[in-house]
């Protein structure tokens, strides 16, 4: 009996994946465990592999095509007991049939597909999330242009279409070919920008966005580094940096505003008592977010060593998606590119991400005199349908409070 290979489970709000190579084709002989299909979300790269060893039947996707999860791949033939010593020799003969089976699998290619979960999409097809919320306002796909992959409606193209129904259309006019200027390249997108590009889209789209600033004076943290750091590499084997002392600020600061914390599931609000705490770190790929679980209960040494391994893992491309799901809270760190200011974008479905910036020495006042102080601006971009501005303000400086003094976090106050 033939086996299904779907798209797995890819992590927590993650939906849909792009299929972006078959390293296996149709008729090979593979081994349990062996990968045969690479899939791409906007977190990692996903490799799917054989449950069993067995022989490939027909793709039921093609690269570059968009998937759901659960959706059949393709499938596989079990292979015959007591067959492993010959089955080289009779490769040939055994790949005869699936391949011939395959050929006419292709040229009847819209019957099967169309009664599977990963079709090639047409315009009228819609993501998950959006046909919930046209299921909500009585929307039907005639009513929408479908700007995702293949002409799939995505979530928010709905929400586009909410805010203003004039503008969205099907019907609209197709844009005019661009000419391009010889001195010019045109490079298509990578899957996995385009698919990060839609998700921050979405999550511009849906959520109420809003940036809040201030600044901190890093002196203290700077002198608590200094005077510490020898001990502290000494005994825990890892150098005492700026993102554990950011950590433990944020997490005080969350416990004593939770709705920065929450998130918004529909109507409800789903306030937690922990902080999985979100660290953006490059990668090969680009920027990642893997998830510090539980950060409100670990020292800075653990802190420290958890942001170290993350890092070694996105230089590698190693880190797994249970690594990167989950996050509550996210901090990201434009000023080891040298970034003064930015307006971080939310994480979805997170309510609140803190965004840390470059430290440069600045004259400021200081008891009535001007001083050279070295200086950080930090931002607060937040869900304002969660979280008030009065919040956002207060939380921000309680961060720049607790690290400007980390003695008060011993002290708890």
């Amino acid at each position: 009996m033939s086996v299904e290979i779907k798209v797995p489970t890819l992590g927590e709000s993650v939906t849909t994946a792009t299929v972006a190579k078959w390293l296996k084709q149709p008729g090979d002989a593979v081994q349990a465990d062996e990968p045969i299909v690479e899939l791409e979300t906007d977190k990692v790269s996903v490799e799917v592999s054989a449950p069993q060893a067995g022989i490939l039947g027909p793709q039921a996707a093609k690269e570059d095509q968009e998937v759901e999860v659960g959706a059949l791949l393709t499938t596989l033939e079990p292979a015959k007991a007591g067959a492993a010593p010959a089955a080289k020799a009779a490769a040939p003969e055994k790949k005869a049939e699936p391949v011939a089976a395959a050929a006419p699998a292709k040229a009847a290619a819209p019957a099967p597909k169309a009664a599977a979960p990963a079709p090639a999409v047409d315009a009228g097809a819609a993501l998950p999330a959006a046909r919930k919320m046209m299921a909500e306002n009585g929307l039907s796909a005639q009513q929408l242009a479908g700007t995702g992959l293949g002409g799939r409606i995505t979530k928010g193209d709905v929400l586009g279409f909410l805010a203003n129904p004039q503008a969205a259309t099907p019907a609209a006019a197709p844009k005019p070919p661009r000419n391009d200027d010889p001195r010019e390249e045109r490079v298509k997108m990578t899957r996995l920008r385009r698919t990060i590009a839609r998700r921050l889209k979405e999550a511009q789209n849906t959520a109420a966005m809003l940036t809040t600033f201030n600044e901190i004076d890093m002196s203290g943290a700077m002198a608590l580094r200094a005077e510490y750091q020898d001990s502290f590499v000494k005994k825990h084997g890892v150098k005492l940096g700026y993102m554990s002392i950011f950590s433990r600020a944020v997490v005080a600061a969350l416990k004593e505003f939770p709705a920065i914390n929450a998130e918004i599931d529909g109507d409800d609000v789903i306030y937690r008592d922990f902080v999985n705490l979100g660290i953006a770190v490059g990668g090969p790929n680009g920027l990642v977010v893997p998830v510090i679980r539980d950060a409100d209960k670990m020292s800075y040494a653990e802190i420290e060593k958890t942001i170290a391994g993350f890092g070694k893992a996105a230089r590698e491309g190693t880190l797994k998606l249970d690594q990167l799901s989950g996050g509550t809270f996210s901090i990201t760190n434009g000023g080891i590119y040298g970034s003064l200011l930015s307006t971080p974008i939310l994480n979805a479905p997170q309510s609140g991400i803190l965004g840390m910036h470059s430290i440069q020495e600045r004259p400021v006042a200081v008891n009535g005199q001007v001083v050279i102080r070295p200086m950080m601006y930090i931002a607060l971009s937040y869900d304002h349908r969660i979280v008030d501005g009065k919040e956002a303000v207060s939380f921000l400086v309680r961060v720049k409070q607790n690290v400007e003094d980390p003695r008060r976090l011993l002290i708890e106050v």
